[in-house]
């Protein structure tokens, strides 16, 4: 007899047209959808559903924990899950309730930044300094106590949203204007945390370490901070693969992420350590695990965060092309409690090359748009981008309405910034490096007048 899954869709993750196959694929998927789904790629994710309920409710905390148990236990459910992160922390109490595998009750330190940091600094992991931001004065008085720049963002967010950085005393009264109305724009579209109310305005302030590629690349054009992806089953952590970054967009809007890692061997096996020890400290128990660590002078790696879930974007896809197991599927049958095949050790070697690129309305360097065109890619010449042998297709998930007018750059923006996401393959990894950069680079002129 096929198991029932429950999926918890909210904003936020992968799209459903990659997910919702591989979760079906282990048994019967039954949907139940907090807020309205997306009709890009219905035709892809829709057959693979058995059942698809729509819940439309204004119940938080544990009155949504009732609501969400009730329909699993009708439906007879034998796993829940959901790779949102604003969903994660409902997931978790839902399995609780009902006695099913789930992140367990540490997962509330990988949704709240700042119990995240508080955890790891007693643990001993290497993290900036920060401070919780309650208040303008608070934001104020870590001015003077912590080291500038400083990058404010909400202790609950995603996607680098009302992310802004601070440079001096001046800079405090606008900046708490300002993430204000970002974190607004940000629950409009539904990007906030779904089990724990009233926490938009939950804030911290941390240094930004000063970030290096020397000594830890051997070619140039990465940027200073990699992911570990990972599952934990039943309190064992089993990393999968680090992602390399192209270089952030400032403030820190993240425009590709890489496989395989071009790190060196030794360097990748300092930097799974690193994310054992974070993961470690959180006692997370079974759930997907994205571990954003930052590359200093030195050889000095700090912590940024972990989010019980996996990358968002096509990085599962990712980990699918160039290393051949499917992440998604191995936390499903993990959460239904049959047998997992994990790699002995972290995968380093890879069969080919693929990003998740976002367009954004910046060059590679951060220079916005000189030109305000229409977002039509489907009419641009990538051949004129793109090696021989390079493949780049745009992820319905994530598009912009053809035609429209592309916006200029906003700072504070995060992922709202995106214009189109693709997914990217390539020979190897500097083809890949290379071809995103010239995407990022020309697709401005590339796009048809």
């Amino acid at each position: 007899m096929s198991k029932k899954i429950l999926y918890l869709y909210v904003k936020g993750g992968a799209p459903l047209e990659h997910v919702f196959p591989r979760i079906a694929g282990e048994g019967e998927l039954h949907v139940l959808a907090l807020m309205p789904l997306p009709e890009a790629g219905e035709s892809e994710w829709r057959p693979a559903c058995t059942s698809v309920t729509e819940l439309a409710t204004e119940a938080r905390g544990e009155a949504l924990v009732d609501l969400v148990v009730e329909h699993a236990r009708a439906l007879g459910a034998d796993a829940v899950l959901s790779i949102s992160e604003f969903a994660v922390l409902l997931v978790a109490k839902v399995a609780q309730r009902l006695g099913l595998p789930g992140g367990g009750p540490g997962l509330i330190t990988a949704r709240d930044k700042r119990l995240m940091r508080e955890t790891w600094e007693r643990a001993g992991v290497p993290i900036p300094r920060f401070r919780r931001v309650d208040s303008e004065a608070d934001l104020a008085a870590a001015m003077t106590e912590l080291t500038p720049p400083l990058l404010l963002k909400p202790a609950w967010g995603a996607g680098s949203v009302a992310q802004l950085v601070l440079h001096t005393a001046e800079d405090v009264a606008p900046a708490w204007r300002q993430v204000a109305q970002a974190l607004e724009l940000g629950h409009q579209v539904g990007m906030n945390e779904l089990y724990a109310p009233d926490t938009d305005r939950d804030l911290l302030v941390e240094e930004i370490l000063a970030g290096s590629t020397e000594g830890w690349y051997t070619e140039p054009g990465y940027g200073d901070y990699v992911s570990v992806e990972g599952i934990v089953a039943n309190g064992v952590y089993h990393p999968l693969c680090i992602t390399g970054k192209l270089p952030a967009i400032p403030p820190f809007t993240e425009v590709a992420s890489t496989m395989p890692s071009t790190l060196p061997e030794p360097v990748q096996r300092h930097l799974e350590d690193i994310s054992r020890r974070a993961v470690d400290a959180l006692g997370l128990e079974t759930c997907g695990t994205h571990t954003e660590i930052k590359l200093g002078p030195d050889g000095f790696g700090a912590v940024i965060e972990t989010g019980a879930r996996f990358a968002g974007l096509m990085v599962t896809k990712q980990i699918e092309e160039v290393f051949g197991f499917d992440p998604i599927a191995m936390l499903v049958r993990e959460l239904l409690g049959e047998p997992v095949d994990y790699p002995e050790a972290m995968m380093i070697e890879g069969k080919r090359a693929a990003a998740s690129l976002a367009v954004i309305p910046t060059d590679a360097h951060g220079a916005p748009w000189a030109s305000t065109p229409r977002w039509n890619p489907s009419g641009a010449d990538w051949d004129t981008l793109l090696s021989p042998g390079t493949t780049a297709d745009q992820v319905k998930a994530f598009e912009m309405p053809e035609g429209d007018p592309v916006p200029v750059y906003d700072p504070s923006g995060g992922s709202r910034n995106w214009l189109g996401v693709f997914f990217v393959t390539a020979e190897d990894a500097e083809t890949l490096r290379r071809d995103c950069n010239a995407v990022l680079n020309g697709l401005e002129a590339a796009l048809p007048a």
